[in-house]
Formats: structure tokens, sequence, C-alpha cells
């Protein structure tokens, strides 16, 4: 599989992507697969006949909701599920899947379901399934100032979040992706993957959403080293935005599949 390459400008700039990769077809059905308040707005923008969003957890779901309430049809779903589940949508089919950063989340809610997702999927993809994922950067130190920085971040993040008795994200690469769609009855027509250049927002998020997590350590001396850690990686990884505009490392990919 060849992948072509571009930095990527932002995350809207990963949906103009989908919408070039469609080509003029009509989007028709609309299954979002692992929603969110961004993706569900970018599907709230197209012409569809009906869109069904799936969340695996209701407070997301509430959020989904909320956010797009606005433009919200009467056919329009938003459904709290587990893909784990064989029930969950169980005898529909659309013809646009979406599966937005879904692969990484769903260890989350489904632990080692990951190389059964795309199986579970495909009788309810009826034209084509857009991936959207993010090259693992948690495992093997990096050669390079930024690539460390992220890693480290990544890997802070991910401690805090087992040390608070949550189960981080597991991303997957895109020759995996690619592997295990077509062992799971797709074509792969179209990958692509795009540069990553992280700022402020994410440095900010990432080590932020540590804090309520640190607060139910038990051990309070642990968690101060690793707020105390966390600050001083926010730090640096903020001076190295400012003076290379930017933390550039990884990629996130998107890929077209069809059913065969």
């Amino acid at each position: 599989m060849i992948f072509d390459g571009k930095e990527r400008q932002s995350a809207s700039g990963l949906f103009q992507e989908i919408e070039a990769l469609q080509d003029g077809q009509t989007w028709g059905k609309f299954l979002d697969a692992g929603t969110g308040t961004h993706s569900i707005g970018w599907i709230g923008s197209l012409v569809t006949e009906s869109w069904t969003a799936v969340s695996g957890a209701e407070a997301h779901a509430a959020q989904v909701a909320d956010a797009i309430a606005a433009k919200r049809r009467a056919a329009d779903r938003i459904i709290v599920g587990n893909w784990a589940d064989p029930a969950l949508l169980a005898g529909e089919r659309y013809d646009t899947v979406l599966a937005d950063y879904l692969l990484g989340a769903i260890d989350g809610f489904a632990p080692y379901f990951q190389h059964r997702l795309f199986a579970r999927l495909r009788s309810l993809v009826g034209r084509r399934l857009y991936v959207v994922g993010l090259e693992p950067y948690v495992t093997g130190e990096p050669d390079s100032e930024a690539g460390r920085l992220i890693w480290e971040i990544g890997r802070f993040r991910d401690a805090c979040l087992l040390h608070a008795g949550e189960q981080p994200y597991r991303e997957y690469p895109a020759l995996w992706t690619v592997d295990h769609l077509e062992a799971s009855g797709y074509r792969v027509i179209a990958a692509k993957r795009f540069a990553n250049r992280y700022k402020e927002r994410f440095v900010n998020s990432q080590i932020d959403m540590c804090a309520p997590r640190l607060a139910r350590i038990a051990d309070r001396g642990l968690a101060d080293a690793l707020a105390a850690r966390g600050e001083a990686l926010r730090a640096e990884a903020l001076a190295h935005v400012v003076r290379e505009d930017g933390l550039r490392h990884g990629f996130d990919y998107v890929l077209a599949a069809e059913p065969v």
C-alpha cells in the first residue's frame, strides 16, 4: 500500500480529504460509528439522507446531542452502545460509514476487540467506509527533540490514566489497519497520511486532562510527583512550540475502503 503524504493543517482538513475522496458521490444514509462533537459537526454540514451517531458513553452522547441540536432532523439518531454487542444496529445498512479515531478509542469500551472491529462493521457498510487514525507515538523513543517531547507527554498522560484506574487509548499503525481491513472483506482504495504539527492546545489539553485523575490517586506523594513532571513537560514543550512553531512529529491517516 502506497501512502500519499502532506502536512495536516487542522482536524477539519482530514474531513476535507474525505470529501475529496467521496468525489461527488451522494452520502446517503450516514453512520458515525465513533461519534464526537467535531465529527458530528462536519456530518451536519453534509447533504445526507439521515445520520446515526454511536457513542460508548452516555455523557459523551449528551455532548454530541447538544452540539448538533440546531441541525438535527427527525430521522437522525444518537445511540449509546458498544460494538462488542452483536445486537447494536443489527440488520441496518448505511451508504457511508465513518470510523473517526474509533480504533484507538475502543480500548476503553471493548478491550482487545480492535482486531474484530472492521469485520463487525462490515455488514453495515453499503458503499464506503472511511477510517481516520493516528500512528502510535508512545512506543519507542524518537530521535528528534519534538518527537521526544510528544512521546513523553503521551507516556505521562497514559501513566496518569492507568494510576487513576482508567484505560488509555491504544492507537494502531496505518499498515496494521490496512491489513485488517483487507482481511475483513474490504478493498482499500485510498490511503493518505498527514504529518502532524502539535501546538499549545495539544500540549495544554493533554496535561490538563490529568489533573482530575491525579486527584483520585491515593498515594499523594506519587500524585504530586506526577503533577510536577507534567508541569515541567508543559514548560519544555510550550517553549519548543514558540521556538519552532510547533512540535512536528508523527502522522494521522485517512483510509477509504469499499466492501468486496
